[in-house]
């Protein structure tokens, strides 16, 4: 039996893990090169990725705790141990704050904190006054320049991204407060700064020209979450121990860790980077589920995608340059930006000739949590409901019964109340088509099958393939028109012979929708 393994899901304090003996991944190498080479220092990661965790490990390093870091690799590379005044704010703090005075309380009451600890008097004036004094005062009186952390940054402006008049005010008081750090660069040993995304009409970004970003450098791609050599090595009885549970091979398990939750590059070269809230929550509660998207899905990001019509079917294999998708909020033309910085698309190739990245869901964690979430809202109903219907429709098709699946989509459509996502009138025949494309297509992709819609072959278009375990699946769509129809365009144009070299039966699917019940109205099968 295993000895009890402590771990960090949801510990952000480093001090604690030390001095509890849990689980550490050791980055110090990482942080010491950085602290070295750069004074201030931006980095852009998705939630629930170690940003606070590492922020705290910052702060105890330039605090001097040399016994925190006892056989970690700073703890060889250190030979001089300063004892920095670091003053570290978690501005994460400041979420959901509905009242503009409640985000300055926030930021008043981390800064009375600081003042405390200092043993100093307590200043005047606002969040960005008393900030700038603090810093001027941590100088003057120990001699010694101050670290400055702010972690989260961005909290308070994502939660009202779509609110023009409450953001501008939001971005004035925070702008207000972060102006300081350029001031004062003159009184900073170190500055730290991390968030989502990045708001360029703030001075932290506009005026600190020796800003340096090292959210996409090659050197720091793995600072934040887990590779797969860190997880072999120090997971590796955890591994084994979810292996005997699924009562499968240890590679296998591994296999099915790597499909559930690695992914990740931050960069033109970046190694496979797991999430690591999901693997470490993996190994504490000894099952593969969904918990980096069951931890909270952020309402900014689906108001991003109705606000610019993101079209559902493209973010798959999307061949952009980097100024489409690393670009500051405020100059956001579509949600792709927003989609890569929060962690729902990452970098799966890069092309030196093109200068062109491919972007795409990380893993089958991401993809399944991302379409349940948006068929609920696409439907206006909830995650339960929609997870329900794809449950029975999915069901049905593993088990060949293709007849049910397709009666289940039937009492399905007909049950939504109305069109929520993306609701501009489906006032054309093509539009209700696209419409029931991507619901088919967020079905599947809900148990991460492969498919594929508006297929390109020979002759024509295939509405919708579906690669599933045991069977190809090729379907065509008629909103106008009779199964037979669909049917009939399936092999009047070949769309199953490019699929017969698969080596699994290929099933092919007329489907005809009313355009009066919204719903499927017949079907003809073929196998």
């Amino acid at each position: 039996m295993l000895p009890m393994r402590l771990y960090t899901a949801g510990i952000a304090d480093f001090e604690r893990i030390r001095q509890d003996g849990r689980i550490y991944i050791d980055k110090t190498d990482l942080i010491y090169k950085l602290t070295k080479e750069s004074q201030f220092v931006f980095l852009s990661r998705p939630r629930r990725f170690g940003k606070s965790l590492l922020c705290s490990t910052l702060k105890y390093y330039f605090q001097g705790r040399k016994d925190l870091f006892e056989g970690l690799a700073i703890g060889e590379l250190e030979k001089d141990w300063k004892q920095y005044p670091v003053l570290h704010f978690d501005i994460s703090a400041c979420k959901n704050k509905w009242e503009m005075n409640q985000i300055i309380n926030e930021l008043h009451s981390q800064l009375d904190m600081h003042e405390r600890r200092y043993k100093w008097e307590k200043t005047e004036g606002s969040p960005g006054e008393r900030l700038k004094k603090l810093i001027q005062q941590v100088h003057e009186k120990t001699g010694l320049k101050a670290v400055v952390v702010l972690d989260e940054y961005d909290a308070p402006l994502l939660d009202y991204l779509h609110k023009p008049e409450q953001l501008a005010e939001v971005r004035r008081i925070m702008q207000e407060f972060y102006q300081v750090v350029k001031v004062c660069d003159a009184d900073e040993q170190f500055v730290f700064i991390t968030g989502i995304t990045k708001f360029s009409q703030l001075s932290i970004f506009s005026t600190l020209n020796n800003l340096t970003n090292i959210s996409m450098d090659s050197e720091y791609t793995a600072l934040c979450g887990i590779t797969k050599d860190e997880m072999l090595t120090v997971f590796d009885p955890d591994i084994q121990m979810l292996a005997d549970r699924y009562h499968c091979s240890k590679e296998e398990m591994i296999d099915m860790l790597k499909q559930q939750y690695d992914g990740y590059h931050f960069g033109k070269d970046s190694k496979d980077i797991f999430n690591p809230y999901s693997l470490v929550n993996a190994f504490k509660m000894k099952d593969l589920d969904y918990y980096w998207f069951g931890s909270g899905t952020p309402t900014f990001l689906f108001e991003s995608m109705k606000r610019f019509n993101t079209n559902l079917l493209e973010l798959e294999q999307l061949q952009v340059p980097s100024t489409q998708f690393d670009v500051p909020t405020e100059a956001m033309t579509s949600a792709l930006p927003l989609l890569y910085q929060a962690g729902y698309l990452t970098i799966k190739g890069y092309d030196f000739l093109s200068n062109k990245y491919t972007l795409d869901f990380p893993n089958a964690e991401v993809k399944v949590g991302f379409m349940e979430n948006f068929m609920a809202r696409m439907m206006n109903l909830g995650s339960t409901d929609s997870r329900g219907f794809a449950g029975d429709f999915y069901a049905n098709l593993y088990h060949h019964d293709i007849e049910g699946a397709l009666k289940a989509m039937q009492s399905f459509f007909s049950s939504i109340p109305y069109l929520e996502f993306g609701a501009k009138e489906l006032d054309d025949i093509t539009k209700y088509e696209a419409y029931y494309e991507v619901l088919t297509y967020v079905v599947f992709s809900i148990f991460n099958c492969r498919t594929f819609t508006q297929v390109k072959v020979a002759r024509g278009r295939t509405d919708v393939v579906v690669f599933m375990r045991d069977a190809v699946y090729v379907m065509e769509l008629k909103m106008r028109g009779t199964a037979q129809e669909a049917l009939d365009q399936i092999n009047s144009k070949d769309y199953a012979i490019p699929y017969q070299a698969e080596g699994k039966p290929v099933v092919k699917i007329g489907i005809a929708f009313s355009q009066e019940t919204k719903t499927v109205s017949d079907w003809i099968i073929e196998k």
